[in-house]
C-alpha cells in the first residue's frame, strides 16, 4: 500500500474509534436556566429567565391561563424567556412547571405565586350581615380617610359627550379650581355632579378596575339625588373588554331623575341590547330612593344572574346554554359607581340645571364569594 493510502486509512480509523476501540459518543446538547426556581408574588412584574444553550430548545407552560412565556423557543447561544404572570385574585398561594425541551431531554423550572393578603377570607365588621354560603372578600366601608384609596380605586377622566350623550365632564377626584367630585364625608362615598365655569363636572370610580371579581354576591348601600337630569348607576364591567356589547354589561341598579324612585336592573349582550330593545331589563318602584339610604344587589353565579332592592329580587336571568352572545358573564368584572348628567336616557325629557349641584351617597360597597 502507498504511503497515501496508508494515511487515508489511518485518519479513517481514528474518525471512528475511540483509543479503547469502541466508537465515540456524540456530545448532547446542553441547556442551562437561571433562574433555577421562581418564586413570584401576587402581582409580579415579568420575570425575565436567562437561557444558555448548545443547540435548538422548545419552552411551554402547562398553565396557560395565568402563566405564560415568551418566546417558545431559541437557538444555541444565549437568550432570554420572559415569564408572564397574571396577577393571582383567587385567594390561594399557585404552583405550575416551565418546562424546557432540548434533544431527547426536558429540564423543568418550577414557578410559584403567592397570594395577596387582602384577598383572604376577611372577619365581617360587626354588624354586617354575611350571605349564607359566602364569605366577605373585598369591602369599602368609606369610614377612614377623606379621598378614595388609590389601591382600590380608579377615578375615569373623559370630557362631556365621551358616552350617550352625557353633558358631564369626568375627572380625577377633583378640578382644576380643586373643587372635589368624589370625598369621604360622613362615613360614606360623595359623588358630586356640579356645575362650574360653565361645564359640569361629576365623579366616575372604578374598584379594582385591572382584577374584578368572578362571580359573587356584590352590595351596595347607596342614597340617590333628585333632580331632572340625574342618571346615577351602580354596574359592572368586564376587566377584559374588547367591545360592547360583546363582552357584557351588568346593570345592578340605574335610575334617571324625570321618573324618581324607579330603579332598574339589566343585562346587556350581542343577543340583547338596547339599541334595538332586546336588553333583558327590569324596573320596581322603591320608594325614597332618592334622599334615602336602600341596599341594591346581586347574587352572580355562572348559571343566573338575580338583583334585589333591600333584599327583593328586581331582575332573574338564567344560563341558558346558548354561548357567548347570550352569557359572556363567565369573566371577571369590576364594580363601577358614577353619576352622570343627562345624556341619552338621563335627559331624555331634558335636564333642569336648577336642580345642581347633586350628590349619590354610598354608604358602603361589599364583595361576597361562595364558600369552597
Amino acid at each position: 500500500m502507498h504511503i497515501k493510502g496508508l494515511l487515508l486509512f489511518a485518519a479513517a480509523t481514528l474518525l471512528t474509534h475511540s483509543c479503547d476501540g469502541k466508537p465515540p459518543v456524540p456530545s448532547e446538547t446542553a441547556l442551562s436556566v437561571a433562574p433555577s426556581v421562581v418564586n413570584a408574588v401576587w402581582n409580579e412584574e415579568p420575570v425575565v429567565l436567562s437561557v444558555t444553550a448548545s443547540g435548538d430548545w422548545g419552552v411551554f407552560s402547562a398553565d396557560k391561563d395565568w402563566c405564560t412565556v415568551s418566546p417558545s423557543g431559541g437557538i444555541a447561544g444565549s437568550s432570554s424567556v420572559k415569564l408572564t404572570l397574571q396577577p393571582n385574585r383567587t385567594g390561594q398561594e399557585r404552583e405550575t412547571t416551565i418546562t424546557f425541551s432540548y434533544g431527547s431531554k426536558t429540564l423543568e423550572v418550577p414557578v410559584h405565586q403567592g397570594l395577596n393578603e387582602e384577598d383572604l377570607p376577611k372577619p365581617p365588621p360587626q354588624g354586617m350581615v354575611v350571605p349564607e354560603g359566602y364569605h366577605l372578600v373585598w369591602n369599602d366601608e368609606f369610614d377612614e380617610g377623606v379621598t378614595l384609596n388609590p389601591a382600590d380605586w380608579t377615578h375615569e377622566v373623559k370630557n362631556a359627550g365621551w358616552v350617550n350623550n352625557e353633558l358631564q365632564n369626568y375627572v380625577n377626584h377633583q378640578t382644576s379650581s380643586g373643587s372635589v367630585v368624589t370625598e369621604i364625608k360622613d362615613g360614606a362615598l360623595q359623588i358630586h355632579c356640579f356645575k362650574e365655569g360653565g361645564k359640569v363636572y361629576s365623579g366616575r370610580v372604578y374598584a379594582h378596575v385591572k382584577e374584578g371579581w368572578k362571580y359573587g354576591y356584590i352590595e351596595g348601600r347607596i342614597k340617590l339625588p333628585k333632580g331632572k337630569g340625574t342618571w346615577p348607576a351602580f354596574w359592572m364591567m368586564p376587566v377584559n373588554y374588547t367591545g360592547w356589547p360583546d363582552s357584557g354589561e351588568i346593570d345592578i341598579m340605574e335610575e334617571v331623575g324625570y321618573h324618581p324612585n324607579y330603579v332598574s336592573s339589566s343585562l346587556h349582550a350581542n343577543a340583547h341590547v338596547h339599541t334595538n330593545n332586546t336588553q333583558v331589563t327590569k324596573e320596581m318602584y322603591c320608594a325614597g330612593a332618592e334622599g334615602e339610604f336602600h341596599v341594591y344587589a346581586i347574587e352572580w353565579t355562572h348559571e343566573k344572574i338575580t338583583t334585589f332592592v333591600d333584599g327583593k329580587v328586581l331582575l332573574t336571568y338564567a344560563n341558558r346554554g346558548l354561548g357567548h352572545d347570550d352569557w359572556p358573564y363567565d369573566a371577571p368584572f369590576y364594580v363601577i359607581l358614577n353619576l352622570a348628567w343627562g345624556g341619552s336616557w338621563g335627559g331624555s325629557q331634558g335636564v333642569d340645571e336648577t336642580a345642581l349641584p347633586v350628590t349619590m351617597s354610598v354608604d358602603y360597597v361589599r364583595v361576597f364569594q361562595k364558600d369552597e
